[in-house]
Order: C-alpha cells, then sequence, then structure tokens
C-alpha cells in the first residue's frame, strides 16, 4: 500500500524548492564553506525525478515557475496563455506531482 502524499505538502515542498531556485547561487556558495542541505537536495531530487515523466507543457510549468522563479501572471504573458490557463495547469501539475510521488511511496 502506497502513502498518498498531500496536496498541502506538496506545495510547501514547492514553495521551499523555489526559494532555493531563486537563491542557487548563495546556497552554492554556502555549500563549499558549510555541510551542504541533504534533506534539501534529496527533495529537489525527488520532484527532479518525478518531472522526468511530466508531459511537456508540465514540465515547462515546472521550470519556469520552480527554478527559474517565474510568477503565473508573468508566464501566462511569456506564453501568450490567459493567467486562468496557467492556474488550471498548474492545479494539474500539483495533481501530477501527488500522483508521481505517491507511487514511489515517498
Amino acid at each position: 500500500m502506497c502513502n498518498k502524499v498531500s496536496l498541502a505538502q506538496i506545495k510547501e515542498d514547492l514553495k521551499e524548492i523555489r526559494y532555493y531556485y531563486s537563491r542557487k547561487a548563495h546556497f552554492d556558495n554556502a555549500f563549499k564553506q558549510i555541510a551542504s542541505n541533504d534533506s534539501l537536495l534529496e527533495k529537489i531530487q525527488k520532484y527532479s525525478d518525478a518531472m522526468g515523466s511530466a508531459p511537456a507543457f508540465l514540465y515547462d510549468l515546472y521550470i519556469s515557475l520552480y527554478t527559474e522563479n517565474c510568477t503565473q501572471e508573468g508566464l501566462a504573458n511569456n506564453l501568450g496563455f490567459s493567467t486562468v490557463h496557467i492556474n488550471q495547469k498548474h492545479k494539474e501539475l500539483i495533481q501530477f506531482l501527488q500522483n508521481k510521488l505517491s507511487e514511489g511511496g515517498n
């Protein structure tokens, strides 16, 4: 039996991942001076692995929102979609991650 990862947990994890990427240079520099944050890096890897089988649009959405720190509104403008469409796709992304992460029993 697998454990279903909660939507709340995924949202919290994504906030942390986004924060890491928004300050990646700072973190990478700090990791040279002090111990790396292995739990954070494992979380990032777990989500990266899950995204490896995502449909192209969801993959792009994850990269744009969480590794490039783009807002949903900014992404909608860049891609020529409505913010409602991007919000709907973001919900699909969260659901995709819940399904993928729950498959692995994480």
